[in-house]
């Protein structure tokens, strides 16, 4: 039943994320949503967050930009769910004042372990409650949060980069720089579907009470 679930979940995440930028409807999922989704996608224009976007860089719409933001603020305000993948994860940590490596071939000796779907160890942090286990992801990025701003950072990678973050004073607040659906390993896979399902059907839950 959960595998359904996750599945339910993913393509309606997708067409949520998809209609919604289309069709400028954030007061409508303000007003509905008890889960966010962040996908992947190309890089931040880093402009508003006070430094200019790296040459090599492969911005993403202004609009998906400002879209995904205003969410990351609601969702935070409102301690809804929220699972930010890849690009997902790099504006969370950005609305929390945190910093981007734009460029990880001029900075990084290992960079290449972090592209072409190489695969390497995630290696969980040992911090309380964290959400994120160890195991094998593949790797396609070129750009990595430096610093998480007020997030907390609950995974690595081998040679240090940031691959996991999270808020422990919100329900669940979380993104991953690696896709979760692209990896067999549960504690980095589906494992963080399930906690993110989880935490949804508790919010609805609360929710309906409340309003009951």
């Amino acid at each position: 039943h959960v595998g359904l679930w996750v599945g339910r979940l993913a393509e309606f995440l997708h067409r949520w994320v998809v209609a919604s930028c289309q069709d400028e409807r954030v007061a409508e999922i303000e007003r509905s949503a008890c889960v966010h989704g962040l996908t992947g996608g190309d890089d931040p224009s880093m402009e508003e967050f006070g430094e200019p976007t790296h040459p090599q860089a492969n911005v993403i719409p202004a609009e998906r930009q400002a879209f995904e933001l205003a969410l990351v603020r609601f969702a935070r305000e409102r301690d809804l769910p929220t699972l930010g993948v890849c690009l997902g994860m790099q504006l969370m940590a950005l609305e929390a004042g945190g910093t981007l490596d734009q460029y990880l071939p001029d900075s990084l000796p290992t960079h290449p372990d972090h592209c072409d779907d190489h695969v390497h160890r995630v290696i969980p942090e040992d911090v309380a409650d964290n959400p994120i286990g160890e195991g094998e992801v593949t790797s396609w990025h070129r750009q990595a949060i430096t610093n998480p701003g007020t997030m907390r950072v609950v995974a690595r990678a081998h040679d240090g980069v940031i691959e996991a973050i999270d808020d422990p004073a919100l329900h669940y607040f979380v993104g991953v720089q690696w896709h979760p659906e692209r990896t067999e390993s549960s504690g980095v896979g589906l494992t963080i579907f399930e906690q993110l399902v989880a935490a949804a059907y508790e919010n609805a839950r609360h929710t309906d009470q409340q309003i009951g």
